[in-house]
């Protein structure tokens, strides 16, 4: 298209990203639609699966050679944290709204600047401090606990954040030494090996409907995972990376349109302030000239290695 040639890399990476927000929230719509008709490892076959497939299609015989690397344990690693935030993620669909697990889950970009701390051993001053608690804060207030509206499944977007935070972290630590198809390669593997062990013993017969549903959850994942390595490859993380926020804005919608789901004021209030704390600690992030967590976050792409999507 003519119109796309003549953007600059900067409004192209941010185009990418806003699309591979959008394709995640909805095949996280996709997902809680299946969550009532299939079991959750089902539908991480479908997710994990679709992604092998999508990957053999692009790169065919090169696969052998993407499974090379210095990391083997922390790939793994990495893809049981990846597992373990799209699992949580998505069994809290059936409980939670679309908007509401968005919204706690985007408390992961602070809790990597925590986790790098503790674990990597970076600086956190008293102002990123700040905007870290400040996210917290803005997750309990979508959690509520001990209100008459709290549920245990209601800590699941927030289990989801912290396995986000370990990947991300563990992304960090292997850096740009390796492809990211390389982790591309080892998280689809590994999810698709456990959910081909545990999905047998828990198989729901599907009809047409669920097989389309999986179908979707495959393709608009492997689609938003593609969008947000291109979203990096076209412009400094530091300029795209805030507009993984429109996720928020999308999951809304999705959980508006398909199931007329409209968050109540205390979500848009805690929405609202993890957004801004999370903005705030990018904004600490690239004034320091420090990699943004915002790009860390997520099943998404990092400055470093674009293999970071989505959570999920």
């Amino acid at each position: 298209m003519i119109w796309f040639s003549r953007l600059s890399d900067t409004a192209r990476g941010i185009l990418f990203m806003v699309v591979s927000v959008t394709a995640f929230s909805f095949m996280d719509a996709m997902a809680k639609l299946l969550g009532q008709r299939v079991d959750i490892s089902q539908i991480l076959l479908a997710r994990y699966g679709g992604q092998i497939v999508v990957l053999m299609i692009v790169f065919g015989p090169r696969m052998t050679r993407l499974l090379r690397t210095d990391y083997p344990r922390l790939q793994l690693l990495r893809a049981a944290f990846q597992l373990m935030a799209a699992g949580s993620f998505f069994y809290a669909l059936k409980f939670i709204g679309l908007a509401e697990a968005t919204a706690v889950a985007d408390v992961a970009p602070v809790l990597i600047t925590l986790g790098a701390a503790l674990i990597l051993g970076e600086k956190v001053g008293p102002r990123r401090a700040f905007g870290i608690a400040a996210a917290l804060v803005g997750a309990l207030i979508i959690i509520r606990p001990g209100s008459g509206v709290f549920s245990p499944a209601a800590l699941l977007p927030l289990i989801a954040a912290c396995a986000l935070a370990g990947y991300a972290i563990i992304t960090r630590f292997i850096g740009n030494s390796e492809p990211p198809q390389t982790g591309l390669l080892y998280s689809g593997l590994f999810g698709t090996a456990v959910m081909l062990l545990v999905a047998p013993f828990r198989w729901v017969p599907l009809d047409a409907v669920s097989v389309a549903l999986m179908v979707a959850v495959a393709v608009i994942g492997s689609l938003g995972q593609f969008m947000m390595i291109r979203a990096y490859s076209s412009a400094e993380a530091s300029v795209v990376a805030p507009f993984s926020y429109a996720g928020l804005l999308t999951a809304t919608f999705w959980g508006v349109v398909i199931f007329d789901a409209f968050p109540d004021l205390w979500t848009v209030v805690g929405g609202l302030v993890v957004v801004s704390a999370g903005l705030y600690v990018w904004h600490r992030e690239t004034r320091r000239g420090a990699p943004s967590p915002l790009a860390q976050s997520g099943s998404q792409a990092t400055p470093i290695d674009k293999d970071q999507t989505g959570t999920r």
